[in-house]
């Protein structure tokens, strides 16, 4: 009785080790352990890449931070009354300050900006130095039209207000001039108009409403002069936008940088970008925009149509390997898969440890190609992974695949597929084709070589080919 239930618990464990079946839901436990490490890597991946996010502000910020431009606003006080009824103490009068807003008819921008990188470490970040020559022209103000009192304008109170997103970023005294008369200009952060952004951190609502402000120096309206110049040295970082406030605005900017980005919501009507320089030209009617030349009021505000450039460091390694990454756990499924064939076709065990450490491989592969591509960029650090991840596991499965024409289909088939993968992050507009192209030709290349395998039992017949 006692040999037969040993001969019972042999023919057991030998059934399971031999069964098919066991064995594919061994390799799928297998791969669902390996989820846990994967998904370990994409957040790896994820946090260096806000860190490098983080530093990359953190450098600009010292520099200067993102400009956005707008201007020049003219603003006029003026005086108005207003009668309340104060009950048996009569009708009271007050004399209350307004202030009404003009934007020039023609409004022309030629900025030239010289780029270059600051680095912290590893990291890299895009800041500028530019030279602003504005030029605008003012019709004579129709006070009628916004219902004012001509008499009741202070005309010595005139001034003109450009906005500024970081006042840290002036290098030099702004030259500001008014039909040949040079005007003393001011820095503030209290303008009565919001040129950026008004987010819901208090420090961005003051910048929203800093730039600079001078007085006209004007006591008639027979003063009144409709020219104004400014050119303006700026430091900034990242960005610089500017702000269509002109009835026909023209911006004309340029500069030796290889990688911009027109953004914003006007793409410019004419641009060119060679390999060392860019240039590009805007022209925005007001029709384009949904503000008025001229009103009455306070806290008006023109963001959300801000229009510029964003200087681009080509910084991809970590977006390309986010994309590799997505693609570890097919990678670890038709790794296994091969050599589940192996196992099937050439009559040798493979052990469940053997499986976990070659995953474990596949898995370290992402980290290798992180760290690598910090330093070397994407596509070096891209072969130097590979080529590593391809000969260690080449070496590791020699051991106990033992044949050499196995060991060398094998590492074959695993250039394979990291050169498919590299094929698609590399041609993005076009990898759902290839993806779905490579992954049919695998499964039908799949089928074929399994044809004759029976699955419900462990006997080889025919081959592989």
């Amino acid at each position: 009785m006692e040999t037969e239930n040993t001969s019972l618990i042999e023919r057991v464990n030998e059934w399971i080790i031999q069964s098919i079946s066991i064995k594919l839901l061994s390799i799928g436990v297998l791969i669902l352990i390996l989820l846990i490490p994967s998904s370990e890597i994409s957040s790896l991946i994820e946090e260096r890449q806000l860190r490098a996010g983080e530093v990359t502000e953190e450098v600009a910020a010292k520099w200067s931070g993102h400009q956005t431009f707008g201007g020049p606003v003219i603003m006029i006080p003026y005086t108005r009354t207003e009668k309340s009824d104060w009950g048996k103490e009569g009708i009271r009068i007050t004399e209350v300050r307004e202030n009404a807003f003009f934007l020039p008819d023609l409004l022309k921008i030629d900025g030239k900006v010289t780029p270059q990188v600051l680095h912290r470490g590893i990291f890299d970040a895009a800041v500028y130095e530019s030279d602003l020559d504005v030029q605008a022209s003012f019709s004579l103000p129709d006070f009628a039209l916004l219902g004012i009192d001509e008499s009741t304008i202070l005309w010595s109170e005139a001034k003109v207000i450009f906005g500024l997103a970081d006042l840290r970023g002036i290098k030099e005294d702004p030259q500001l001039i008014s039909n040949g008369i040079t005007l003393k200009s001011e820095p503030t952060s209290n303008l009565e108009v919001r040129f950026n952004k008004n987010l819901s951190d208090p420090a961005m609502i003051a910048q929203s409403a800093s730039g600079i402000v001078a007085n006209l120096n004007w006591n008639k309206a027979g003063d009144f002069r409709k020219d104004i110049g400014l050119k303006l040295s700026l430091k900034g970082s990242s960005y610089l936008y500017f702000l269509p406030l002109g009835k026909i605005t023209e911006v004309s900017l340029g500069g030796p940088w290889s990688n911009p980005s027109f953004d914003g919501e006007f793409l410019p009507a004419s641009r060119s970008v060679t390999e060392d320089s860019f240039s590009a030209n805007w022209k925005i009617l007001h029709f384009n925009r949904p503000f008025p030349q001229q009103w009455v009021g306070r806290d008006k505000s023109f963001a959300g149509y801000e229009f510029g450039v964003k200087l681009i460091i080509p910084v991809d390694q970590y977006q390309k390997t986010t994309r590799t990454a997505k693609y570890g756990i097919l990678l670890i499924v038709l790794s296994f898969v091969s050599l589940l064939m192996v196992e099937l076709v050439n009559k040798i065990k493979i052990h469940p440890f053997q499986y976990i450490l070659v995953g474990a491989a596949l898995i370290l592969y992402y980290s290798l190609l992180l760290s690598i591509s910090e330093h070397l960029g994407f596509n070096l650090a891209y072969m130097i992974a590979t080529v590593s991840t391809v000969s260690m596991l080449a070496l590791y499965a020699k051991s106990f695949i033992g044949d050499a024409k196995i060991t060398a289909l094998f590492s074959f088939l695993l250039i394979l597929f990291y050169t498919f993968i590299f094929v698609i992050i590399q041609v993005q507009d076009f990898s759902l084709l290839l993806g779905s192209i490579g992954l049919f030709i695998v499964l039908a290349a799949l089928m074929y070589m399994s044809r004759k395998v029976r699955w419900y039992g462990n006997t080889k017949v025919g081959s592989m080919l």
